[in-house]
């Protein structure tokens, strides 16, 4: 086994040659291609699970007016769905951050649309709150209101789910939520190959690393860039937008979630 115990001199792991640090690298690629070949078998055991059929009639809000939820599979056969948290009342700034994060991930699903795959987010605050905020934030894809809408589609708000269907026939396929979200995060990926991660206080770091902090601590930013969760901070991809400014208050009158 490939020697690479922390230098206890600097606190942080050794500096070595080309040739040693090719082994170290080689012995870690084993364990992430056992790793990936878990990950497929996990996938062909998701695509046996079984399904629920529900009413695709079942009405949802969005930019065209009360669609059949049918409708969100655009004509394809499958569908995937982000569940967006939402603040009733509050302005842009206010709403979910972790919500916000993921949405940005896929701002355009062109390539989910060459497989085969429809994707749209719905949420449960009122589309006329909705409407401007996915204006802001320059999404491509569709966004739909389910407010008060009584028939199962799924998991709770912040989840991804899918959906498969058969004519006019609907079936809920899977569903997740928490850091089951993390595969369609690629920042969250791209960060765990660097040298410092996430920076989250839970990570195992070489003694000397720097001190983490709180999980997600690098999600709201005020508008000097720092990372700050209070009544002067955006979820951070909102700093990009067109007409974004320092803000006083989140706003929040209340939330469905």
């Amino acid at each position: 086994m490939t020697t690479t115990s922390t230098d206890p001199a600097t606190g942080r792991p050794p500096v070595v040659d080309l040739a040693t640090w090719a082994a170290a690298r080689d012995e870690l690629l084993t364990r992430e291609k056992a790793h990936t070949r878990e990950g497929d078998a996990i996938a062909a055991a998701r695509r046996r699970l079984p399904m629920v059929e529900f009413d695709g009639t079942v009405r949802v809000t969005g930019a065209d007016g009360p669609v059949p939820f049918l409708d969100l599979f655009q004509g394809r056969d499958e569908l995937l769905v982000y569940k967006h948290m939402w603040h009733d009342g509050a302005p842009h700034q206010g709403q979910c951050e972790g919500c916000t994060l993921w949405a940005w991930q896929l701002k355009d699903a062109v390539y989910l649309n060459a497989r085969g795959v429809s994707f749209a987010v719905v949420t449960e605050g009122r589309w006329d709150e909705v409407a401007p905020f996915v204006e802001f934030m320059g999404y491509t894809v569709p966004w739909y209101s389910v407010r008060d809408l009584a028939a199962p589609v799924g998991d709770d708000m912040g989840s991804v789910v899918c959906y498969l269907r058969d004519g006019d026939r609907t079936f809920l396929t899977y569903a997740t939520t928490g850091r089951g979200n993390e595969s369609s995060v690629s920042s969250f990926n791209l960060l765990d190959l660097t040298p410092y991660g996430r920076g989250e206080a839970w990570q195992d770091n070489p003694p000397g690393w720097p001190e983490g902090n709180d999980p997600c601590w690098y999600w709201r930013l005020d508008a000097d860039g720092n990372a700050v969760w209070g009544e002067t901070s955006r979820p951070a991809p909102q700093w990009t937008r067109p007409g974004a400014t320092p803000v006083l208050t989140l706003g929040r009158a209340g939330h469905h979630h």
